[in-house]
């Protein structure tokens, strides 16, 4: 199914006689139940003011369209929405309403937000084919801003999104990287801590290969004096180069792409970081990066390894295994939070068609 209209989407979801799996631009694994049903004919950008810091588009807009469009402003969607493709061996076009409904966010998390902080309005069919409107297209409308943040991450379970508006930001002047090689966990997350500390306005930190990575931006001349002022801090950890890094390779995870195994993602304190990183090496051979400070941990282990076996606190996420292996994908809720999941499921999607399976 691929509808190109809210109200032929409406229909479809309405006169279903089964599951439905929901699909943006196929670059995320969805083991869903049920016929596919595709948004891509739900596509184009229907508003965009640069002045207001705003734009709105269907759900099915490629997310390359949006950057561009948004590039061309010298703006840019700030959350830095991740892309699997690499990681999980897909292909296709990542499209705006796949990001929102996983709340795909990268390292400029610890900086201003995941993708549901910049969502300010929704529109989307139900699961009985009712086409919902919530939030609105400015920033000072916040009219029913907590079922707008429900929508995002969700992962289609409470309904097919047709329209998102979203927040926008200004492109930084300038860019620079400060790099400390050489760190094990404990020196690593102390490096990241320190620097997020400091008052030079961080926007990445992150553990890879070894090195710890801080990110600075802004207008040329501020990120040249904080990026001095705070290698200086830093020198206590060890040599600090400035210089350039590939963050989308950090966002998405791209060393591990291509290797045998399974992909997961553990969120925890970035304090407890050294001590996991410990526990997860010693259930097996692992390799593991950090992010947001430490508090992201990307890990990749032999295939069928449950690591929720090995955690004891945080939770994990297996981001690429096999479908038919007994592991859940998310990690399992607390009975009380599980019990308002299946209260919100039951309230948005009664017959329980909308990607079945996907939350457990």
């Amino acid at each position: 199914m691929m509808p190109t209209s809210e109200d032929e989407l409406s229909g479809m979801i309405r006169d279903a006689s089964g599951p439905i799996s929901v699909q943006g631009g196929g670059t995320r694994r969805v083991f869903a139940d049920g016929q596919a049903l595709s948004t891509a004919g739900l596509s184009g950008i229907t508003l965009y003011e640069p002045g207001a810091l705003t734009l709105v588009a269907r759900a099915g807009t490629p997310l390359a369209e949006i950057e561009a469009a948004l590039a061309a402003e010298g703006q840019r969607l700030a959350f830095e929405p991740t892309d699997m493709r690499a990681l999980l061996g897909t292909s296709g076009a990542p499209t705006i309403g796949g990001i929102v409904a996983t709340n795909a966010s990268g390292p400029r998390r610890i900086q201003v937000g995941a993708c549901r902080d910049h969502l300010l309005g929704v529109r989307f069919v139900d699961g009985a084919g009712n086409i919902v409107k919530n939030g609105g297209r400015v920033m000072k409308n916040v009219t029913g801003y907590d079922l707008v943040k429900l929508l995002a991450g969700a992962h289609g379970t409470l309904g097919v999104m047709t329209e998102v508006s979203l927040k926008v930001l200004p492109l930084p002047q300038a860019v620079a990287t400060l790099s400390i090689p050489d760190l094990d966990a404990a020196q690593a997350v102390a490096a990241m801590s320190a620097a997020l500390g400091s008052p030079y306005d961080v926007t990445g930190a992150a553990w890879a290969e070894g090195a710890a990575i801080v990110r600075l931006e802004g207008f040329s001349d501020s990120v040249a004096y904080r990026a001095d002022r705070l290698a200086e801090e830093l020198t206590q950890f060890g040599a600090v180069t400035i210089g350039d890094v590939d963050w989308s390779a950090v966002r998405d995870a791209r060393a591990f792409a291509g290797q045998p195994g399974d992909v997961w993602r553990v969120s925890i304190r970035p304090s407890a970081m050294p001590a996991m990183v410990s526990t997860l090496r010693a259930g097996g051979d692992v390799q593991v990066m950090a992010d947001w400070g430490g508090g992201l941990l990307w890990v990749l282990c032999a295939a069928g390894r449950d690591l929720r076996t090995s955690i004891t606190s945080g939770h994990a996420t297996r981001v690429r295994g096999d479908a038919s292996a007994a592991i859940a994908r998310f990690h399992p809720e607390p009975a009380a939070v599980a019990a308002l999941s299946r209260g919100l499921r039951q309230r948005f999607d009664p017959r329980g068609i909308l990607n079945a399976g996907v939350m457990g």
